[in-house]
């Protein structure tokens, strides 16, 4: 589990972006699972996007269910009860997404990233808006895939809350990765340190 850290501007979600192959990187070369043609891995990745993404005229199972629809997902419908349980939400629930508080827009979206049980989670900003309970299970779920073989990289400006979870806090500046460590960084640890 990687933490992005960094002030706004810093190109942590353009990162992410360019790891989930919505953005084309400046320079150098990206590669996933040893391809550089993201587009042949997307299935293997789950994004959560700081917003929801998330069709505000359906319910949450509606939504999950059109997703794995999109990745080909048979019989889902099991798939989609647990996931939603799993972020701290009632399958029954039938309120439109467009009805959720931010907080359990966030926790739905979570459940849309992670419902084809993806080997590598990219998540911008997951705990906005979630009270502190809720982003408890959230972290909690989150080591849970970590110990179970998943990659996860988290852009967020709530480190703390990934302290003794996270085992690399990455910070940035200006588009470049300017130190890494395996501990919740000091502000003198996250600038102008020479990246390894």
């Amino acid at each position: 589990m990687y933490a992005l850290l960094g002030e706004n501007g810093a190109g942590k979600t353009t990162l992410l972006r360019s790891l989930a192959g919505l953005s084309r990187p400046s320079g150098g070369m990206i590669k996933l699972f040893g391809e550089s043609n993201i587009r042949t891995v997307v299935q293997r990745l789950g994004y959560m996007a700081h917003p929801s993404l998330l069709y505000e005229e359906m319910s949450g199972m509606e939504n999950l269910l059109y997703f794995c629809g999109l990745y080909g997902m048979q019989d889902a419908g099991q798939r989609c009860r647990e996931v939603i349980q799993l972020v701290g939400l009632d399958p029954e629930l039938t309120r439109r997404v467009g009805q959720y508080s931010q907080g359990m827009r966030q926790r739905m979206s979570l459940a849309r990233a992670i419902v084809h049980d993806p080997e590598l989670l990219l998540l911008d900003e997951p705990f906005s808006n979630v009270d502190i309970a809720s982003t408890r299970d959230m972290v909690r779920l989150l080591g849970t895939m970590r110990d179970g073989g998943r990659t996860i990289v988290i852009v967020t400006h709530q480190a703390s809350l990934l302290e003794g979870v996270a085992d690399e806090f990455v910070s940035m500046h200006a588009g470049r990765v300017v130190g890494r460590t395996a501990h919740l960084p000091t502000g003198s640890e996250m600038t102008g340190v020479s990246a390894r």
